[in-house]
C-alpha cells in the first residue's frame, strides 16, 4: 500500500469521525419527528371521528325534532277542530270536549317546550331543547371539521421531513437537514393549531 493511499484513508476515517455528530443528532431529529407525526396522526383520527359522531347525532336530534313538529301540527289541527265544533255541540258534551281541547293544548305546550332530561338528550326533549342540542351537536362538527386538515397537512409536512431528513445522514448535508427542520417547524405549528385552533387556514376545512 502506498503512502497516499494510507493517507486517503485516515482522511476518510477522520471525516466519518467528523460526521459520526451529525449523524446521531440528524437521527434523533428524525426520531423526534417520528414521535410528532404519530401525534399528529392520532389527533387527524379523533377529528375524523368526532366529526362523523356529531354529524350523526345532529342529524338524528332533528330528524327527533321534525317528528315533534309533526304530531304538534296534528295536535294544534285537531284542537282547533274541536274548537270550531264546540258551540254545535250539545251542552252536556261540551265540557268533554273542553277536557279534550285541554288536554291537546298541554300536549301541544309540552311538544314546543319539555326541558325534562333523557338518556340521548339530557337537554329534554322539546323542540326547543332539540333545537338546542342539534346546533351543539353542529357546532362540535364545525369544530372538528376545523381541526381535520390541520392534521392532514401537518402529517404531509411531517412525512417530508422525515424523507428529507434521512436523505441529509446519507448525504451528511447540514443544508438538507435544515431544510428538513424548516419543514418540521411548520408540521409542528399546523398539528398545535389542530389540537388548539389558534388560527383558521385559509384552505377552510
Amino acid at each position: 500500500m502506498e503512502a497516499q493511499d494510507v493517507a486517503e484513508q485516515i482522511q476518510e476515517t477522520l471525516d466519518a469521525q467528523r460526521d459520526e455528530p451529525f449523524r446521531t443528532r440528524a437521527a434523533i431529529f428524525i426520531a423526534v419527528l417520528a414521535v410528532l407525526l404519530a401525534m399528529a396522526s392520532l389527533g387527524g383520527e379523533n377529528a375524523t371521528k368526532a366529526m362523523i359522531n356529531a354529524n350523526i347525532h345532529a342529524s338524528d336530534t332533528w330528524a327527533f325534532y321534525q317528528a315533534k313538529n309533526i304530531r304538534q301540527t296534528s295536535i294544534r289541527l285537531a284542537a282547533d277542530e274541536l274548537e270550531l265544533l264546540l258551540p254545535t255541540l250539545p251542552p252536556e258534551q261540551q265540557a268533554a270536549v273542553r277536557r279534550r281541547i285541554d288536554d291537546y293544548r298541554a300536549t301541544e305546550a309540552r311538544y314546543e317546550s319539555e326541558p325534562v332530561p333523557e338518556p340521548n338528550y339530557p337537554m329534554g326533549s322539546g323542540k326547543k331543547e332539540l333545537a338546542e342540542q342539534a346546533r351543539a351537536w353542529e357546532a362540535r362538527r364545525q369544530h372538528a371539521q376545523t381541526q381535520d386538515p390541520n392534521f392532514d397537512y401537518s402529517t404531509v409536512f411531517f412525512q417530508i421531513a422525515i424523507v428529507l431528513g434521512s436523505v441529509a445522514i446519507v448525504a451528511t448535508s447540514r443544508a438538507i437537514l435544515l431544510l428538513a427542520g424548516a419543514i418540521g417547524f411548520v408540521a409542528t405549528i399546523l398539528m398545535l393549531n389542530g389540537f388548539f385552533l389558534f388560527f383558521e387556514l385559509p384552505l377552510g376545512g
